[in-house]
């Protein structure tokens, strides 16, 4: 058994087994992600080991909100499932507080991967000096700021990713399965935000990175940021998002030596490594919000598995992106509204299914043998530049019948207004036919995907007193079509909220005639 091991041991490539047991080499530190010699405040530099818990960020937290009552106030707006009150901090001018209804409104969360410590910290630092550093008062008469600064405390807590039911808070954002989940979106929601920033770490060394070069490479950059290129997020949207917050931010943050780049993945493609760009999937928050027409970005600074290394780097890295994104609120501040309601008042046509446009191009990376930054021409599949494969009109609304109760909860959950049908009415609608259907037999974050096609059928129809209507003139009408759209990845047919089996008519119809009812 033992000279089994042994042979195991030397099968192995070097450079898994540097990456398995060193996964930063100290001359790749010293080189590329030098420490920033700078005091923070925060618990976590206040102890020679560890992470901020969450007691020990209440610690922090609560003086500072006493000493500045003035400036900012805390509310729980949930418990977490091990009984964690979960806070948030709202950030305002007083004297304008109650007047001033045309600030700009930016939501930042931090901390829903619970093994992501610099997003927290970071934030942590962000709420330090916004409140303690004069530099930053003006940020409060243009704007208001809600900041959730460890969104899974549970995780947190542990430094474990998920929930402490096992489930990725970052992967239930439209199936909305999980306690936090609910509370997050519901405040999310009640907040109106025109900007979104969520704040994570990512893994620089991945299993994927071992074959290339001569002892593997890892990811060169000290942040990544993820956009949406959902095509049902409206153009003009993605665009003011990627050219005056995403690239400012670039700007920003190479002034401070740190390199940026889009946030991208691996994933293997029949035997080859695909490159994965952008971000099209709603699931996520970088998706969900911008299906909000919110200004939204999921923000990837370098760090996971990396333990306390260059930990001041990272959380400086964190506050800078911040920083910046609050710089370009303001910069940009009379445009915003211009750009989300002309997102709103777009009426495009919904796309169901879409799929990454895929390219060979060179990408930068970081030679672990030679410790340079090289270009390496990979197969990259572009989210930014998805195209469409599945297109509809776009419905007036969608109805769901009576029995739909927690679908439409959900809905709400969302931000999405859901009107009652006082009588029964007939109508021409479009009803949803399930021509093909597939259950997953294993589970993707506790549920059996169903995997459907439909056929749509025109027809008139009573449609029953009790029945909900989901008009689509409002803000958050997108996600209506990524829940309500049976073949969409993340609708509710897809992780089971809405049940069903082949030959069945789904329990809700698309209505497109421009006469109100």
């Amino acid at each position: 058994m033992k000279n089994y091991l042994i042979i195991i041991c030397f099968g192995l490539s070097f450079s898994t087994w540097a990456q398995l047991l060193n996964p930063q080499p100290k001359e790749v530190t010293e080189k590329f992600f030098p420490e920033i010699e700078i005091d923070i405040p925060t618990p976590a530099f206040n102890k020679n080991k560890g992470f901020t818990k969450y007691d020990e960020m209440m610690s922090f937290l609560q003086p500072l909100i006493k000493q500045y009552s003035s400036q900012v106030t805390l509310n729980y707006i949930g418990e977490s499932q091990k009984g964690l009150k979960v806070p948030m901090l709202k950030f305002f001018e007083e004297k304008e507080k109650e007047k001033d209804k045309n600030k700009i409104k930016i939501w930042i969360q931090a901390g829903i991967h619970g093994d992501e410590p610099a997003s927290t910290e970071g934030i942590l630092y962000f709420i330090h000096e916004l409140l303690t550093n004069t530099e930053y008062s003006y940020f409060s008469k243009h704007l208001e700021i809600a900041i959730v600064p460890m969104a899974n405390v549970d995780g947190y807590n542990r430094q474990l990713r998920d929930a402490i039911n096992g489930l990725d808070l970052n992967r239930d954002q439209t199936k909305l399965n999980i306690q936090e989940s609910l509370f997050l979106k519901e405040s999310f929601t009640d907040f109106k935000a025109d900007v979104a920033l969520d704040f994570h770490e990512y893994r620089a060394f991945r299993r994927d990175f071992v074959h290339y070069a001569e002892y593997g490479i890892t990811n060169p950059n000290d942040v990544m940021f993820l956009y949406s290129g959902n095509l049902n997020v409206p153009k003009n949207l993605r665009q003011f998002t990627e050219q005056n917050f995403v690239n400012e931010a670039k700007s920003f943050l190479s002034e401070k030596s740190l390199r940026a780049f889009d946030y991208f993945s691996t994933s293997d493609c029949q035997g080859y490594t695909c490159f994965n760009l952008g971000s099209i999937n709603a699931r996520s928050s970088a998706t969900s919000y911008a299906l909000a027409n919110t200004i939204s970005t999921l923000v990837e600074v370098r760090g996971v598995a990396l333990g306390r290394t260059s930990f001041k780097r990272r959380t400086l890295t964190t506050f800078w992106t911040a920083l910046s994104y609050l710089q370009s609120a303001i910069k940009h501040k009379d445009e915003i509204p211009k750009v989300i309601n002309e997102a709103i008042d777009s009426k495009h046509k919904v796309v169901v299914q879409s799929k990454r446009s895929v390219a060979k191009q060179p990408i930068e990376l970081l030679d672990l043998a030679k410790n340079e930054i090289y270009k390496e021409e990979v197969i990259l599949r572009n989210a930014l530049e998805s195209v469409p494969t599945l297109i509809r009109e776009r419905p007036q609304a969608y109805i769901l019948l009576p029995s739909e109760t927690e679908a439409v909860k959900r809905l709400k959950i969302l931000g999405l207004e859901v009107r009652t049908l006082n009588k029964n009415t007939e109508l021409e609608v479009e009803q949803y036919k399930i021509t093909k259907y597939r259950k997953s037999l294993h589970k993707y974050e506790g549920v059996n995907r169903q995997h459907i096609k439909t056929e749509i059928e025109t027809l008139n129809k009573t449609i029953p007193k009790g029945s909900f209507v989901v008009d689509m003139n409002q803000r958050h009408a997108n996600l209506a079509v990524e829940t309500l759209e049976p073949e969409a990845d993340n609708s509710f047919v897809s992780f089971n909220v809405i049940s069903t089996q082949l030959s069945d008519i789904l329990p809700y119809y698309r209505y497109l005639n421009d006469k109100t009812f």
